[in-house]
């Protein structure tokens, strides 16, 4: 704890610190040199590619994914073209561009989900330099081609290709170029000799760097900062010109003293913060420039790699990962030697009193006095939030608590969301799972996503556990994060159907949120229709199981869980399905089985379809019922020839039913009704006198 601003290093006003964050896991025998590397932002994965312009198909390079701590998720040998650049979405998918033109999207574990061009004529001019961004809309991408042409889309998820306007005498790869996201607008700066234009939709317009010495030469290198405000610009003289990216007002122009060209130039700036700073490097030196002149030189061993954050720059290197930054103003105040601000003199004290030194209470008297504990309290609940490192969050936190118990108004809210806070940035931070956020990054992140990312990295226990510690709803946590393991479950392939529902059941169990039709339905996509049917059987609600049986083309199956869940309307939906979906025969032998089904069907025929209800008798052999119809029928008859040819038939139906009333019924006397109601009344008494005998 007495040394923690031993590694700090002063920048104008502000200090910068290295903050190691893991020894990597992996073991690369030419470290990263020859490789095309990705790295995604607030702690993601890393993508790496060996030699990827290699064409010889004997010999195919490897891709490989790792976790931010180095650990390998992924692997496989890369089978389709030349690649030109690396980059991650915001959905952690990875994006390969080719030098055709074509954009190939792997998810985190390697498997292919699509691809799309950019641009037929891109084919015969091939991509010379890529860049992938992330903008309001989403993630895009950007490419220049042989003919010196830009192509731009925005948003990968909904594609439109924009060919921006050309560059006036352009010829080949231009020097330099970024892209810029301002007003909602995406436009592409570009440096061609000592020329700088901004290309939009429409037009290319040629601009000047504010303040941009005459003698300062061609522009050589250029970088936005994370947030798309900030400019920086790097000279074939060595001449650094730092503003913002509307190029409408100048922050500095340092001489760097080195004219050659870094192999990255980054951004490091906090927000809020005192000394925003421009980081270059070369291949034995990382140099830190500041907005005030000043500049910090580490020297580097291995190759490595820059990656740019809200709130520093990640520097992986083939056997460690470090994050610069500036150290914020409130760890400032505490740390720095001889500092009076009232949370070190809290810091102090509560070290005093761990000792039983008398001294504690001198400190307590000093912070009291000066009628600062409050703020001495928030100070040290903040620093902890910013602090990497465990044991001097816990110092930090203890401190604070310290000061609470003499504080009779004062709302514990913000101590105890920190505690649970770094809790969890704890646990994300572990080697294990590799997401080496700091607290701004998950603040601006939000734990939604956090919780997300987790979920698609398949670290469910984890999530699960964070969880139920910060008492999430189910709908929100626990019963989402079930429902995608399962998903996830049932596309296991080395696992048999009973085994995988059997998983499922006793995971998931009764939990509210979890839709067991929902894990059947991602079954059946994957072509497992017997584990979607095992898992069908889970599910309570009849609802849920007989659209997808349907779906599943196991029509009987559906109309016998129909008819089980007691619901009409749903027996009447499957029955108005098969009926559309089935030839007149199978469809009334598929009803035979089901008597509930069958009886329901009669009803709404006698309502609606008189003449199906007739086919169905037809089908079934049903003379006694064919009579009823056709007695039934003759009283819908206007015309007596009508009434009597049904009432014909109703006699003959009856005959073929051996039915005793029928036998009574003679032809002639028939021919003797002169209307229905005598009709009805002959028909009535010999009912009823058939019912006596």
């Amino acid at each position: 704890m007495a040394f923690i601003s031993a590694n700090w290093n002063p920048l104008g006003d502000a200090f910068y610190r290295k903050t190691e964050l893991y020894e990597m896991f992996w073991s690369l025998r030419d470290g990263l040199r020859d490789s095309l590397v990705a790295a995604a932002p607030y702690g993601g994965p890393v993508a790496l590619l060996r030699e990827p312009l290699r064409r010889s198909p004997s010999s195919r390079p490897q891709l490989e994914i790792y976790s931010a701590s180095g650990a390998s998720i992924t692997s496989f040998p890369w089978k389709s073209g030349p690649v030109v650049h690396l980059g991650w979405s915001v959905n952690d998918e990875l994006l390969c561009v080719q030098e055709d033109g074509t954009v190939l999207i792997y998810d985190l574990f390697g498997s292919f989900k699509r691809h799309f061009s950019m641009g037929q004529e891109v084919v015969q001019s091939q991509v010379l330099e890529a860049k992938v961004f992330h903008s309001p809309y989403g993630t895009g991408i950007a490419i220049v081609t042989g003919s010196s042409r830009f192509t731009l889309a925005t948003n990968i998820e909904d594609l439109k290709l924009r060919r921006l306007p050309e560059v006036p005498g352009l010829q080949g790869q231009p020097s330099c170029w970024v892209v810029l996201t301002q007003d909602r607008q995406t436009k592409v700066l570009v440096s061609s000799g000592p020329e700088l234009y901004v290309l939009d939709n429409t037009s290319c317009t040629a601009v000047y760097p504010p303040g941009l010495s005459p003698q300062a030469g061609s522009i050589v290198s250029m970088s936005v900062s994370f947030s798309y405000k900030y400019l920086a610009l790097f000279t074939d003289t060595g001449h650094l010109w730092t503003g913002l990216s509307n190029l409408q007002e100048r922050l500095s122009e340092v001489d760097t003293k080195r004219t050659a060209r870094p192999k990255q130039m980054l951004w490091c700036r906090r927000p809020r913060a005192q000394q925003p700073s421009v980081v270059l490097m070369w291949d034995r030196l990382l140099l830190v420039v500041g907005a005030c002149n000043d500049t910090i030189q580490f020297p580097m061993e291995d190759e490595s790699v820059l990656v740019a954050e809200l709130d520093g720059v990640r520097i992986i290197g083939p056997s460690s990962q470090e994050l610069l930054q500036e150290v914020p103003v409130v760890c400032q105040d505490i740390f720095k030697i001889a500092s009076m601000a009232p949370g070190a003199l809290l810091l102090e004290a509560h070290r005093e009193y761990e000792k039983s030194s008398q001294k504690a209470d001198e400190y307590l008297r000093e912070i009291k006095e000066q009628n600062v504990l409050g703020d001495a309290v928030r100070q040290c609940v903040e620093a902890a939030a910013h602090e990497y490192d465990p044991d001097t969050q816990k110092a930090l936190m203890r401190a604070a608590s310290f000061g609470k118990c003499f504080l009779t108004e004062f709302s514990p809210e913000e101590f105890v969301t920190t505690c649970r806070e770094l809790r969890v940035l704890n646990a994300v931070r572990e080697s294990s799972v590799g997401m080496p956020l700091t607290h701004t990054q998950f603040k601006q992140m939000t734990l939604q996503v956090l919780i997300d990312r987790l979920v698609y990295r398949q670290l469910y226990p984890l999530a699960m556990e964070i969880c139920r510690y910060l008492k999430i709803p189910d709908y929100q946590g626990v019963s989402r994060i079930l429902k995608h393991w399962a998903s996830c479950k049932v596309q296991q392939k080395d696992l048999t159907d009973e085994a995988i529902a059997r998983a499922v059941c006793a995971k998931v169990g009764d939990s509210l949120g979890v839709s067991y039709s929902d894990v059947a339905a991602k079954a059946y996509e994957c072509g497992r229709t017997e584990l979607a049917i095992k898992l069908l059987d889970f599910e309570a609600r009849s609802g849920e199981q007989v659209p997808l049986l349907l779906k599943m083309k196991r029509s009987q199956l559906a109309l016998s869980k129909a008819v089980e869940s007691g619901d009409t309307d749903l027996v009447y939906t499957v029955v108005t399905y098969l009926k559309n979906e089935m030839n007149r025969g199978d469809f009334f032998m598929t009803l035979r089985n089901q008597p509930v089904a069958l009886s329901l069907y009669r009803q709404f025929c006698k309502l609606q379809e008189p003449q199906t209800l007739k086919d169905l008798y037809n089908q079934d052999d049903d003379h006694q019922e064919l009579g009823n119809f056709y007695v039934t029928a003759s009283y819908r008859e206007k015309r007596l020839e009508g009434r009597l040819s049904q009432l014909q038939g109703a006699v003959d139906e009856y005959n073929k039913a051996k039915n005793d009333f029928a036998a009574k019924v003679k032809v002639s006397p028939v021919h003797q009704v002169c209307s229905p109601g005598f009709l009805f009344l002959n028909v009535y008494f010999l009912l009823n006198s058939a019912s006596f005998t």
